[in-house]
This record gives C-alpha cells, sequence and structure tokens, in this order.
C-alpha cells in the first residue's frame, strides 16, 4: 500500500501536468495526499517543515538565475541580436539546419557551464526566430532545445561543469573528466539518433504541409525586430560567448577571492549576528548571475537604443515568465522532498537494489528515482547517498572501474527525469507557450533515446572492457 501510494502521487501529477493544470497547485496537492493516505497527523507538518522548505530554499538559490536568464533572453530578442545569429546560420548552413543549428547553440552553452534553465530562455529567441524563417513547426522547439541543453552536454560528455556529472566525485573519487571514451561515445549516440528522430519528424511535417504554425493562435512569441539594419553575427554571437568564458572566470575566481565562507554583520546599530555565507555551496550560482550580467550589458553596450525601446514592456514580459518557471521548478522540487520521505520511497529503493548487475542494478536506481522524484541531481543524489557502497562493493567485486560507475550514474540521472512533471520541462514549455499535448512527445522520444544510452554504453564497456 505504501509503495501504491507514492505511486498513485506520481501518476496523478503527471496526469495534471500533461493536461495542463498548474504544477504550482496540483504538486502540493499530490504530495499532501499521498502523505494523507500514509499518516494524516504529517499533513500539515511536512507541508510548512519539509515542502515548503524546499520550495523556498529553491527560490532563495536559483530565482535570481531564473531572473537574470529571462532578462538575458529578453534584451537578445529586443537588439535584434537573435535575428542576426539566425540569419547568418541560414546563409551558413541553409534552412533545412535549423534544428542542428540550436542543438550545436544550446550544447556550447550548457557545456561552457550556462544553467540548462538558463539556456532555455537564452534560446529561445534563436529557436523562434530560425523555425519560423525555415517554416519548422514551433512545436519542435522543445525537444530540439532538449537534446541540446538536456542530454549529452548535461551528463555524457566528459568534463561537463553542469551538477549531473559532479555530484558523482563525492561518491566515487573521481573527476569530471570520468569515463571518457564511454562518455564520449554516449553523447555521440545520443547526438545522432535525437537528431534522427528530430529529422524524421520535420520531413513528416513537411509532408503534410505543415509550417510554423498560425501567428494569432501561438503564444509567447518573441516581439519582431524594429531596429533597422541587423548587427554583424560576430557583434551578436559576442554576448553569447561572454557568458561561457564569464562562467567559467567566475566560477574559478569567486572561490579564491571570497574563501570558503565569508560573513557581514548587516548593520551597524545595535548587536545583530553575522550573516555567514558558504561561498563553496554558492560559488556556482554567483558566476551563472555575473555572467549573465555581462551578457546584459555587453547587448546594451551594443545595441542600446533598440533595446531601450521596447525594455520596459519587455521586461515585464520577461519577468513573469521567470516567475511561472521558478514557481513551476520550485514546487516540483518541494512534491520530490516529500515523496522521497515517505516508507514507500524507500521500498521501491529496496526493491531496486534487488537487480543483480552492478551497473544495470545502478542505473534503473538512479533513473528510476529521478524519474519518482523529477529531477535529475535530485534522483541521483537520494540514490548515491543511500546505495553508493553498495555500488562500489559490488563494482569492486566485479573488477569495474569507479570511472564507469561514475558515468553510468551521471548519464542514468539525464534519463526518465524528464517524465511531464520534471521541473525543467515544464519551464521549457513555459517558456515557449506551448503546452504537453503539443510537444511532450518529442521530449520523451528525446528521453527514451537518453535513457537507451545508458545501457548502450554498460554494454560497450562489458564488450570491451574500454573506460
Amino acid at each position: 500500500m505504501d509503495f501504491l501510494i507514492v505511486l498513485g502521487a506520481l501518476v496523478f501529477l503527471m496526469v495534471v501536468a500533461y493536461r495542463g493544470y498548474s504544477v504550482i497547485l496540483f504538486a502540493p496537492i499530490a504530495a499532501l495526499g499521498a502523505v494523507l493516505l500514509t499518516d494524516p497527523t504529517l499533513v500539515a507538518p511536512m507541508f510548512t517543515g519539509l515542502f515548503m522548505d524546499k520550495m523556498v530554499g529553491f527560490l532563495k538559490l536559483y530565482f535570481p538565475v531564473f531572473l537574470v536568464g529571462a532578462v538575458f533572453g529578453k534584451v537578445i530578442e529586443l537588439s535584434g541580436f537573435s535575428k542576426s545569429i539566425v540569419a547568418a546560420t541560414i546563409r551558413l548552413f541553409g534552412p533545412k539546419q535549423a534544428m542542428l543549428s540550436i542543438v550545436v547553440v544550446c550544447a556550447l552553452l550548457t557545456y561552457g557551464g550556462v544553467s540548462l534553465f538558463v539556456v532555455v530562455f537564452a534560446v529561445y529567441p534563436f529557436a523562434s526566430e530560425l523555425f519560423r524563417q525555415s517554416d519548422i513547426p514551433k512545436r519542435l522547439i522543445p525537444g530540439t532545445i532538449a537534446l541540446g541543453a538536456f542530454t549529452f552536454t548535461m551528463d555524457a560528455l566528459p568534463g561537463t561543469p553542469q551538477i549531473q556529472n559532479i555530484i558523482p566525485t563525492s561518491f566515487f573519487g573521481t573527476d569530471a573528466w570520468a569515463a571518457p571514451v564511454l562518455g564520449t561515445i554516449g553523447g555521440v549516440f545520443i547526438l545522432a539518433v535525437g537528431m534522427t528522430y528530430l529529422e524524421w519528424r520535420r520531413r513528416a511535417a513537411l509532408r503534410a504541409g505543415e509550417g510554423y504554425g498560425d501567428p494569432a493562435t501561438l503564444l509567447n512569441e518573441p516581439a519582431p525586430f524594429a531596429g533597422g539594419a541587423l548587427a554583424n553575427p560576430l557583434i551578436a554571437l559576442l554576448p553569447l560567448v561572454l557568458v561561457g568564458v564569464s562562467n567559467i572566470v567566475f566560477t574559478r575566481w569567486i572561490p579564491t577571492f571570497y574563501g570558503e565562507t565569508h560573513s557581514f554583520l548587516p548593520s551597524v546599530l545595535g548587536d545583530p549576528a553575522p550573516v555567514v555565507q558558504e561561498v563553496s555551496r554558492i560559488a556556482a550560482i554567483w558566476a551563472v548571475q555575473g555572467a549573465l550580467l555581462v551578457g546584459i550589458l555587453t547587448v546594451l553596450a551594443f545595441a542600446w537604443k533598440p533595446v531601450l525601446t521596447s525594455f520596459a514592456e519587455g521586461t515585464k514580459t520577461a519577468i513573469n515568465g521567470a516567475l511561472l518557471a521558478s514557481m513551476n521548478t520550485a514546487s516540483e522540487y518541494g512534491f520530490g522532498a516529500v515523496i522521497a520521505a515517505l516508507p514507500g520511497f524507500l521500498l521501491v529503493t529496496r526493491g531496486l537494489g534487488t537487480i543483480s548487475d552492478p551497473l544495470v542494478n545502478e542505473a534503473v536506481t538512479v533513473t528510476a528515482l529521478a524519474g519518482i522524484t523529477g529531477s535529475a541531481s535530485g534522483g541521483m543524489g537520494i540514490a548515491l547517498a543511500a546505495m553508493s557502497e553498495t555500488f562500489i562493493a559490488n563494482a569492486n567485486a566485479a573488477g569495474i572501474p569507479m570511472e564507469v560507475l561514475h558515468r553510468v550514474a551521471s548519464m542514468a540521472s539525464g534519463g526518465m527525469d524528464t517524465l511531464p512533471h520534471n521541473g525543467a520541462v515544464i519551464t521549457l514549455l513555459a517558456v515557449t507557450g506551448l503546452t504537453h499535448r503539443q510537444a511532450y512527445k518529442d521530449i520523451f522520444a528525446i528521453t527514451l533515446i537518453k535513457t537507451l544510452a545508458v545501457f548502450v554504453i554498460i554494454g560497450l564497456f562489458y564488450a570491451t572492457g574500454w573506460v
């Protein structure tokens, strides 16, 4: 019964998310409904002490990233830089390579360390313009961005700075470059199969005579650029390049400048307690915020006239989008925390531990918990915290290097995490103005490809011994 309660809460939330209902409303309903059926006396304590605590904690850390990321995407749009880059891309690759172009831009940003959520805000104006000019259905944009940002550069390619590739290092004593051969092959597999699928979908839409869509019915469409001549494509690319470079520079400089912790007195009056910041935990967030501010200032330096003309109204839209996206994701975060605290979740983790093969056991456990919690990092963190010692012992007995455990865990976390209730999926759909019914099919196909890739590299390791 405990297991069925957890499963019921998960299915309920996925169904309401898919049908277009607000996750901000239904995530707490689903979580507290599961608590009610498990132990009615814990409903109020779980709501305030766990759900709201985790939800607010997420907003405290990440809302500034959502906000600055949304403003960056908006000024890129208002400046005409997105239109300039799209025009140059079409000249260089041709309109038929629109999808590949967006995947490459997303991949460069995420591999450069830019947050997945920020990439959604930053790339959507480019994708919208490019798909419109190439007459590719808008409903294929989420799947295209998901392939570029949520898959091979998130956790497969060695060296990626995304959190999904960093978490395993503390459990297995590895580094971000673990299992470079397997990771690279897995990344190439995801890119090749994913692009094949998206191109098949594009050609099917072309044969059916389906274009970008009716502007009168589409939501969240970027405003047409009305600033005269377009900027040079190299200047238009400069803000994106500087965001990636600045993120790397700030990531390395901030801990050096501030140290492990930093404290200050909030007032000169009275005797206030010092405010202490654990810099090691928030340096990456500060780095992303600083990098995005550099990007915004760069856009303003080169295109301040067209941006300032529509800045007031444009940023209102961006801020509304940031609020909705961050609240959706934070509500999902609270849901995952409550579900992970229930007895039924413990039964799930114990049941998954009965799988005999060490790598398959790890892959299935991590991807299943990521799917249940709706979070790649959250599911992997829970799985490794509870079972990493078992994984290590089984791997040592089978002669499996820790680097392989790292890569399998990392890639598995980004497998089934993108179910309909996933925060990144909901953010992606909200930003693009599409619904699950319109666009989730392609996101799910990319999810299946990504999950398959984990088992491809497991088979490859057993067949060749490559690491």
